[in-house]
């Protein structure tokens, strides 16, 4: 069994600018993963953006706080705590801070292996 905190070192040595502007770590990834590409954790601050991007992955973004608009493909939708949005391979997606608290959203991705 592995157990991983937000707060342990080997998460907070992995902290990184993501698209842009969230701040976001590793939770779990290759290092330790078999078949689940990684669980991240990204932080993205009122009236920033996490910039349109396309990877080549399936991800599931769960928003854990905070409020923002979400953006797959051609797709707006405004979300909030508790909501899990599915992410296609190859599909572009964003997320805007539209609010006056960070977003906080949990990452998963699972790569085409």
């Amino acid at each position: 069994m592995i157990v991983r905190n937000v707060n342990d070192r080997e998460v907070l040595e992995t902290t990184y600018i993501a698209h842009g502007q969230a701040i976001a770590q590793m939770i779990l990834d290759r290092r330790t993963l078999k078949e689940i590409g990684f669980l991240a954790i990204a932080r993205l601050a009122p009236g920033r953006t996490l910039e349109e991007h396309v990877d080549p992955m399936e991800e599931i973004y769960f928003f854990l706080s905070g409020s923002g608009e979400m953006h797959v493909d051609d797709d707006v939708r405004q979300v909030n705590p508790g909501d899990a949005v599915w992410i296609p391979v190859g599909s572009r997606h964003a997320v805007v801070n539209n609010r006056e608290a960070d977003v906080v959203i949990l990452v998963v991705a699972s790569p085409l292996w």
